[in-house]
């Protein structure tokens, strides 16, 4: 079936604007795309949204208020809109409580303060879905609280999660040589791509940007400021079949994402690198790419001024911790592995 593709923001919010915002005047409420698929993030095509995928709303409200506006809404609203279905539920209009849906969400209201396990337990595609996407109306401001109060780690969580992705990337870093060593060429393609997936990951991070998972991952690292070389240092280390070219391309994207750190917000102040920054400058000083990596984690690591989180086992975030579906899409079992796999 041939259709007209609208991007699903534009869709969204034309939607809001021409039927559902008129349907609520006078009503209290938040209006938004957030949360997941490919459009919140700006990654959807005319392949991902067909003919039949209904318009999509998030609709939040005050408390005890999501049944009667839901209620209005099945009244009100037309039954097709752009030539698009309008069905009410997750993948079309969507209302709830926004205290509620936050929570549901993430796991945490991030409207009240939150705790170190708040932050490590939420996934960075929960967050990404959270902050991305567009608000289109919030009467009380509590969307955009909650949005802007998830935009970045606190410093010292910070320092942590990334001293643990410079930890992976150390651990990491030497195995597709061994393996083309003695000559399991698929086992080091296997493993440059995971050491090219950690490298995106650490430089969104780094640039304080919220790692999509791994179908969106690229895209979101092509939209960094300066990443096209190390994109094509990455994609020509993934490419070559001579094991001493793909090690020359990786360290050319290793250096590049090594760079970021001096131009990060998150590096430490000017004090703690100077009291940490003999060890650091030194390994920076050596040829092993891995003992450089573990001399920038001891770096951040050293920077970390909370007991709470300098107390933490060198473990990271939820992300860092597991790559399970059926655990980063619940926020109950994000938490529990989380607790227990720090001792939170």
């Amino acid at each position: 079936m041939m259709f007209d593709f609208v991007p699903g923001l534009r869709l969204s919010r034309g939607f809001y604007e021409q039927a559902a915002g008129p349907a609520l005047a006078g009503v209290p409420h938040a209006a938004a795309l957030l949360g997941e698929g490919s459009e919140v993030l700006s990654f959807d095509t005319a392949a991902s949204a067909g003919p039949r995928c209904g318009v999509r709303l998030l609709v939040l409200t005050a408390p005890g208020q999501a049944g009667p506006v839901r209620a209005l809404l099945r009244r009100t609203l037309p039954p097709r809109h752009a030539g698009r279905p309008v069905t009410f539920g997750a993948g079309g209009v969507e209302v709830s409580e926004t205290r509620a849906w936050l929570e549901a969400r993430l796991g945490f209201d991030p409207l009240e303060p939150a705790g170190v396990l708040d932050w490590l337990a939420t996934p960075w595609q929960r967050l990404a879905g959270t902050c991305g996407g567009e608000v289109f109306h919030d009467d009380a401001g509590l969307l955009e609280r909650a949005r802007q109060a998830l935009r970045r780690y606190p410093p010292d969580v910070e320092r942590y999660v990334l001293a643990a992705q410079w930890r992976r990337l150390a651990a990491g870093y030497g195995h597709a040589a061994r393996c083309a060593e003695v000559g399991d060429e698929l086992g080091a393609a296997t493993l440059t791509a995971g050491l090219a997936r950690d490298l995106m990951r650490l430089a969104l991070l780094t640039r304080r940007r919220w790692p999509p998972y791994d179908r969106w991952l690229s895209g979101a690292f092509a939209r960094l400021p300066g990443s096209a070389e190390t994109a094509d240092a990455l994609a020509a280390a993934l490419a070559a079949a001579d094991p001493s070219l793909r090690q020359a391309h990786l360290q050319r994207a290793w250096r590049r994402v090594t760079a970021l750190r001096e131009r990060s917000p998150a590096a430490p102040p000017p004090s703690t690198t100077a009291a940490a920054g003999t060890g650091t400058a030194t390994a920076a000083g050596r040829s092993s790419p891995q003992r450089e990596a573990e001399g920038l984690a001891e770096t951040l690591t050293t920077a970390i001024t909370d007991p709470r989180v300098r107390a933490l086992p060198p473990g990271g975030s939820v992300d860092q911790l597991t790559g399970s579906a059926e655990v980063l899409t619940d926020p109950a079992r994000c938490r529990a592995l989380t607790r227990a796999a720090l001792g939170l």
